[in-house]
């Protein structure tokens, strides 16, 4: 043991759980762990008793553990409310520390991961900022909020879950949200959170891998139609729904495989080999594509499809609908100028759709224009209607083309793009289900210019 002892620190907390003021050795791991000073604490056992005492008002003490990359800490933790303040005292006795090897810790750290991936339920790529790029399920109670994380790409995760003992603004820093306990919608069961930051030398960087694992098994599920059953109901199960959960999975292994191959994480690799595993995620990036289109395709062909609208502001959309997609547009070099901050265009849609549709739109219009060009989002209101247009300056649609592209598996002749010629078509029929419709005017040479129109919101003024 080193540093055993009753060697004995102090600290203080503010209303909203941050460390204000700590004495040594517990500013330091604040800092080591990943916490700022002042700033939430970092150590989730203090920050839960802390959180505990501050809440019901009551002194507590108990034994605290915690771990960074180089030691193990025992202590005692003494936690009393302020009475003047909003805030606690913290009194650390009694701490031990147990230094390690850094290699031991590594190998089991990714035995844990390794363990994580294979039992994950559900699983996401997501960026430094914890916001979600993709997401792969394979278990269907989990079903329901997959779609939702899917169509919210670009968002935190932890908007899309309830997070025990977690009622701070998320998404908090990541070693905070690895090994918490989440609720998901849809499920009645309880996932453990393991959150695997990418990237050197400062983890997470490069982003993070999420997986989501059961803390029970789930219940049996009802037995599947007999062809009676079939018969007598009409039941057919959608292709996409049979297929996309289980192709999912091994194409978003595929995918983060290559990333980690192409960002050399495992090791140095030489050029080649790295573009060609990038190549790989491509492919893969592509075919997960393909998928959600042929499961929004079911979806939008159903008879009984309908959309949830809600009051929404088309300005507001086509700037997230930027921010998501800026990072492709720089690779190219194209200029994307979205609706300035103090523009609106009030309308009636479902919020999730219609930034399908605009993510669509901009995304081809990113595809196909040249590069160092420019694209616009433009937002008007006439009359009843709200309508936002996405102008490129690309190649531009014959006449005979103009209706051609809405066409279902419609590509107009392109190959190897990547384009499964669905996103049109069902961007054009969620359009008509909210009650407004897709457009385009284009001449060859000219660029082209796709007009989404909704209803606009009437009750809200100009």
């Amino acid at each position: 043991m080193s540093g055993s002892g009753a060697h004995i620190c102090r600290g203080k907390s503010d209303g909203r759980d941050r460390l204000i003021e700590a004495d040594e050795p517990l500013a330091s791991l604040q800092l080591r762990i990943g916490g700022e000073l002042p700033g939430l604490i970092a150590i989730p056992a203090l920050l839960e008793l802390v959180r505990k005492s501050r809440l019901y008002g009551l002194r507590l003490a108990r034994a605290i553990r915690a771990q960074d990359d180089v030691e193990r800490i025992t202590a005692w933790a003494e936690i009393a409310p302020d009475p003047d303040g909003e805030g606690c005292s913290i009194s650390i006795s009694n701490w031990q520390s147990d230094q390690f090897r850094k290699t031991e810790t590594i190998g089991e750290i990714e035995r844990r991961w390794d363990i994580a991936r294979h039992l994950a339920g559900l699983s996401a790529r997501l960026g430094p900022k914890q916001q979600i790029l993709s997401i792969e399920c394979n278990t269907p109670d989990l079903m329901e909020i997959a779609g939702n994380m899917r169509q919210g790409a670009g968002q935190p995760w932890t908007d899309f879950v309830a997070l025990s003992g977690k009622d701070h603004k998320q998404p908090l820093h990541w070693r905070l949200l690895d090994g918490s306990t989440a609720m998901l919608p849809g499920s009645d069961r309880h996932w453990t959170v393991y959150l695997i930051p990418l990237g050197r030398p400062e983890p997470g960087s490069a982003g993070f891998e999420l997986h989501l694992v059961a803390q029970e098994p789930m219940k049996e599920p009802a037995p599947p139609p007999t062809e009676e059953d079939r018969r007598e109901t009409g039941f057919t199960l959608p292709l996409g729904r049979e297929l996309a959960p289980v192709l999912r999975q091994p194409v978003a292994r595929i995918i983060a495989n290559a990333e980690t191959i192409r960002t050399q994480l495992a090791g140095p690799l030489a050029e080649e080999y790295s573009n060609y595993a990038a190549d790989i995620a491509s492919a893969g990036e592509h075919l997960l594509s393909l998928i959600d289109d042929l499961t929004d395709l079911e979806v939008v062909e159903r008879e009984d499809f309908q959309t949830a609208p809600d009051r929404i502001d088309l300005t507001d959309l086509a700037r997230r609908a930027a921010g998501i997609l800026s990072m492709r547009a720089q690779e190219r070099g194209i200029e994307v100028d979205a609706p300035k901050p103090d523009e609106t265009a009030p309308a009636i849609g479902e919020f999730r759709r219609v930034l399908q549709i605009l993510l669509n739109l901009l995304g081809n219009a990113i595809r196909y224009s040249p590069e160092n060009s420019q694209i616009w989002l433009r937002a008007e209101r006439d009359g009843t209607v709200a309508r936002i247009i996405v102008a490129d300056q690309g190649a531009g649609l014959e006449e005979e083309q103009r209706e051609l592209v809405f066409r279902k598996f419609e590509r107009l002749g392109r190959k190897g793009d990547g384009g499964s010629g669905l996103g049109l078509y069902i961007s054009r029929r969620l359009a008509r289900a909210m009650g407004g419709e897709l457009s385009v005017d284009s001449a060859p040479g000219q660029g082209a210019r796709f007009v989404l129109e909704l209803p606009a919101d009437i009750e809200t003024p100009d």
